[in-house]
């Protein structure tokens, strides 16, 4: 009877998707991002390094629209480099090859600076399943889903000692008028956060977070705890 519920509600699916999402990817690649990042600092010593931003920048549009090519999302967000790949042998894929890409954002004051970036895949896959009539998800559902695949997605890697310091997850709304340079001022806004972060972590002061910041709890979707899919197992496995 309560997978039906959640068959019906479709709450099931974000939860699904997020947890696929940690176990598939996430949990593989952020324990190595940083000595990725480390890597290429090494190797351009030229370029600024603020080691707070040494992660990977995880976009969520909750529109779930997602670009293949983020120069195309947005022009003041052009690719640098690939990292160091990792690859490993995964569900019998022989070495199979996971990376990140390196950009360069610049802001409104032609300032540079440089990030791993990349969306959350699955969100491709709820905008198709919007699209899809076998599916159907209305656009209103497909907004719910995405909420809900952040909120689960971050209590997921609040729990993840192994990614702990190796992502920031930057869930947006996109505004109702297009802007040009929407995206990479969300991003810049972040990396700035970041830098301000490492500066009070030096000067051993508590960094402060701006109310502005978009967390889970404007993301409320008025779900009940006992409403949301619940996992298999209780015993921390």
């Amino acid at each position: 009877e309560m997978s039906e519920m959640s068959e019906r509600s479709k709450q099931n699916v974000a939860h699904g998707l997020a947890w696929s999402y940690y176990v598939g990817y996430l949990k593989i690649v952020l324990p190595r991002v940083k000595k990725c990042m480390e890597e290429f600092s090494r190797a351009n010593p030229n370029l600024p390094a603020c080691r707070k931003t040494w992660k990977l920048h995880i976009l969520i549009p909750l529109s779930c629209d997602v670009y293949d090519e983020l120069e195309k999302a947005d022009s003041n967000i052009q690719y640098v480099t690939d990292l160091t790949e990792t690859t490993l042998a995964r569900a019998g894929t022989k070495k199979r090859v996971y990376k990140h890409s390196l950009y360069t954002i610049r802001d409104e004051e032609n300032q540079l600076w440089h990030c791993a970036v990349e969306y959350a895949t699955p969100l491709q896959s709820l905008y198709a399943m919007s699209q899809d009539e076998c599916a159907a998800f209305s656009r209103e559902e497909r907004l719910e889903q995405a909420k809900l695949f952040y909120r689960t997605l971050e209590e997921i890697l609040k729990g993840s000692k192994e990614c702990a310091d190796a992502y920031r997850l930057i869930a947006y709304e996109e505004p109702e008028e297009a802007e040009t340079h929407f995206l990479s001022r969300e991003i810049v806004w972040h990396l700035r956060q970041e830098h301000h972060e490492e500066i009070a972590v030096l000067e051993g002061s508590h960094p402060h977070t701006p109310s502005t910041d978009l967390d889970s709890a404007e993301l409320n979707l008025q779900i009940s705890v006992s409403d949301l899919p619940q996992p298999l197992r209780t015993d921390g496995f």
